[in-house]
């Protein structure tokens, strides 16, 4: 059977991939400890939970327009206004079935064949993924273990050329959990200003996993409104991930852009979700402040447990639920035969030896590290931190 050849342009995504791993093994009868997957362990707040109901009751099943039913792009609207002082109109919000779609729509409806687009290291899985479906190049900007994975403005000046025609990428950072702070966007906004023609795409999906401060988005700056897609959602913050909602906020005619393309492949996401994420968007954030407070107790925790094993190298994150340490000095050693060459042999080493699921650094373009998820329980984090401990011991 011959395929079409842009599905050789991409792979599974490691993140999941090691999920199914996991599950396998489990089914098995193994006890894993599973750090793979970016999904809180919380339920979704039971003010959410009952707008869907009511939604059901009050018989909103029908199909609902492409671009989000109103009373939820409003939301979205007061939510930008309450949490971030931005102003934008219904109009410039498209809703998706999930904020992976809302970035594919935001890719496939800017970059065409041979454009570039530029992409700090570390970066989520699909970023790439959706440029090499859409057949453009891609530029990546190293960001250093010592800089906290966070890129200068001089490492992006240097990279923008008269092809550059999109910059991606996320605050807090998925996979290191870097964020940016409101000074460090300010001066990647002034590079931006020189480059009229490059837009860029603001990943704020953990916006309010945030540890050190208030959440700051690159688009408040002067100029970068008319050239900015944010997009969010609400797996992250409000433990929505199975209702698939996602949502951009962007310039009038980017959001037609993407709502016409959307029309074509998925219409308009669940009216049920819809109706929980108006719920979500409009109340207080008191939830996440929750969610939040126990997130920062793991990450301190697990930081804790690490942190003095021999061979690791780690930061602290500010934001999101990921450690991501750098392990390439276990490159080389070796356990009954067993040869580590690269992360992804060290995450097979620990997945069939410790029973520990985590995530080679290879998906995310950062090689000599892998990404552990602590959005779990402690007892499991205690349990995951001991075998590690154990195990990375036995390389020799």
């Amino acid at each position: 059977m011959k395929l079409a050849e842009r599905l050789s342009r991409i792979s599974e995504p490691q993140t999941i991939m090691m999920a199914k791993l996991s599950r396998e093994l489990k089914a098995q009868g193994i006890d894993v400890v599973d750090l793979s997957l970016g999904e809180p362990d919380f339920d979704t707040p039971n003010h959410i939970r009952a707008a869907a109901k009511s939604a059901i009751d009050d018989g909103h099943t029908h199909y609902t327009p492409v671009a989000g039913i109103a009373d939820l792009k409003k939301a979205v609207v007061h939510k930008l206004k309450r949490d971030n002082n931005l102003d934008y109109s219904p109009e410039q919000v498209v809703v998706s079935t999930g904020a992976k779609q809302s970035l594919a729509n935001v890719v496939l409806s800017l970059v065409d064949p041979g454009d570039e687009v530029i992409i700090p290291t570390p970066y989520w899985v699909t970023y790439a993924a959706l440029v090499n479906l859409c057949q453009g190049k891609i530029v990546t900007i190293k960001g250093s273990f010592e800089h906290d994975f966070k890129i200068t403005p001089e490492q992006l000046e240097a990279a923008i050329t008269p092809k550059t025609k999109l910059f991606m990428f996320s605050s807090p950072c998925n996979p290191s959990g870097a964020v940016y702070t409101k000074d460090e966007l300010e001066a990647l906004a002034a590079v931006f200003s020189k480059h009229p023609e490059v837009f860029v795409i603001s990943d704020e999906i953990y916006e309010y996993i945030n540890y050190d401060g208030q959440h700051a988005s690159i688009a408040q700056f002067e100029s970068m409104p008319e050239r900015t897609i944010i997009v969010n959602g609400l797996s992250k913050g409000f433990a929505m991930t199975g209702w698939r909602l996602g949502y951009i906020v962007a310039p009038l005619e980017i959001a037609k852009a993407t709502e016409k393309l959307q029309g074509q492949f998925t219409s308009g996401t669940s009216s049920i979700t819809q109706y929980a994420a108006v719920a979500a968007l409009i109340n207080d954030t008191s939830t996440a402040v929750e969610m939040v407070k126990a997130f920062r107790e793991r990450r301190d925790l697990f930081f804790d447990l690490l942190k003095d094993i021999p061979g690791l190298k780690i930061n602290k994150p500010e934001g999101a639920f990921y450690l991501f340490p750098d392990i390439s000095s276990f490159f080389g050693k070796s356990y009954e035969g067993q040869v580590i060459k690269d992360s992804s042999d060290l995450c097979a080493y620990l997945l069939h030896r410790a029973h520990v699921t985590t995530v080679s650094g290879d998906a995310f373009e950062e090689p000599n590290c892998i990404r552990m998820s602590y959005a779990t329980s402690t007892e499991k984090l205690k349990l995951a931190a001991e075998r590690l401990r154990t195990w990375l011991a036995k390389l020799q």
